[in-house]
């Protein structure tokens, strides 16, 4: 028998079971995609360790799944005959489509068939449904895994809903439960500055015209990485016995996902990186992002984290909630051009720059006022001063 165990790296957020993609009795290749989990980031596939047949599934639909957990067992000298009676749960499986979305043949491989992803195709598949009988909530009317999940619960939406509510679905109730736990537990304070942008701003364009195109977001993570030397507790955590300093500079970036909420994908070692890796990094984790293609190790292991709020408009949030396990979160306001006063020629002038409110919100058991404004100063000041290109 070989085990299949839930993976030992992933968010620090509990996981669930979300759908199985293999039925007891159904033969697996090595690296099949066998089972799905999500936490309040990410949905995973989890592969076959192994070729064989699946002879038990232990942790089912909606169970809590830790890493190391025993998820089920391949037999792998076994086949689809030896695989015996069917289980309680596969004798279900057939019904559990209501008959109304039941597909009564094999489903199209054209139209729209095509445009499901491999996960939605293969719960439409595994629980009989037609997708043309499903009402997509996705980006263009595609549909999602939440909206196979509906219909299996009985219809578009559930019952208890009310003209126009918006019913849970499992991240946005477990990131919910995130924010009640991490406000709970860290004392938040929050310190306001300024930051004019005119010199990142020119560099940006520089490079632009020679054909690098970067995001303003690749100069906060890179300014963010350096600025810890000036208080390195910011790249810290709170533990009962001591404040743990990361030994690297591990920054997420909130990314938002519309309806679904945002994921925080890790640009790891980020102080090691050029100002260009950094934003490779960053279009990479933001395409996979948006397009449900992030694995757990790719949301999981951060020890900062950027919020770039103002990208949909806001000149500023605060607090902003502190992510778990980590000491400090950056917010980012909206970039505006405003009259700022500055010294020209020795004199007092006004003067329109583009400006942008920045925000450092602390646990403040790990992070005292000194160290909040020291850090901030120096995120502004290589912001301001940055080199020309």
């Amino acid at each position: 028998m070989i085990d299949v165990r839930v993976p030992d790296e992933q968010e620090g957020t509990k996981a669930v079971v979300r759908a199985w993609l293999k039925r007891i009795g159904d033969t697996v290749a090595l690296n099949d995609p066998l089972v799905e989990l999500e936490t309040d980031k990410v949905t995973q596939e989890v592969p076959a360790p192994g070729a064989g047949v699946l002879s038990e599934i232990v942790l089912d639909t909606d169970a809590e799944a830790v890493p190391g957990a025993l998820l089920g067992r391949i037999d792998s000298g076994g086949s689809p005959a030896k695989a015996g009676a069917q289980t309680e749960r596969e004798a279900r499986v057939p019904d559990a489509a209501p008959q109304a979305l039941r597909a009564t043949g094999p489903l199209p491989s054209q139209g729209h068939e095509s445009r499901l992803s491999p996960s939605v195709r293969r719960a439409c598949q595994q629980h009989g449904i037609d997708p043309a009988r499903l009402t997509g909530t996705g980006r263009g009317g595609r549909i999602t895994r939440d909206d196979v999940d509906r219909a299996l619960a009985g219809g578009d939406m559930p019952a208890t809903s009310a003209p126009g509510d918006i019913a849970h679905d499992r991240m946005r109730v477990k990131i919910a439960e995130n924010m009640v736990r991490a406000v709970t537990d860290a004392p938040h304070v929050t310190a306001l500055f300024e930051a004019d942008f005119s010199a990142i701003a020119a560099h940006k364009a520089a490079l632009a015209a020679s054909g690098t195109k970067l995001s303003y977001t690749a100069y906060f993570v890179k300014a963010a990485a350096e600025a810890m030397a000036a208080a390195p507790a910011i790249n810290g955590r709170w533990e009962e016995d001591r404040i743990g300093v990361s030994p690297t500079i591990d920054i997420g970036v909130g990314t938002a996902l519309g309806d679904k909420g945002l994921v925080v994908p890790v640009v790891k070692d980020s102080g090691a990186l050029s100002l260009e890796q950094i934003g490779a990094r960053l279009d990479d984790l933001t395409a996979r992002a948006r397009a449900g293609q992030l694995t757990g190790a790719d949301v999981s292991g951060g020890s900062f984290t950027i919020s770039n709020h103002g990208v949909s408009g806001s000149l500023l949030a605060a607090p902003i909630i502190i992510h778990q396990g980590q000491a400090a979160i950056l917010g980012i306001g909206k970039l505006q051009k405003r009259a700022v006063v500055r010294e020209v020629d020795g004199q007092d002038a006004m003067v329109i720059r583009p400006m942008a409110y920045v925000t450092l919100t602390i646990d403040h058991r790990v992070v005292d006022g000194h160290q909040t404004n020291a850090w901030l100063t120096r995120f502004v000041e290589i912001l301001e001063t940055w080199p020309a290109a």
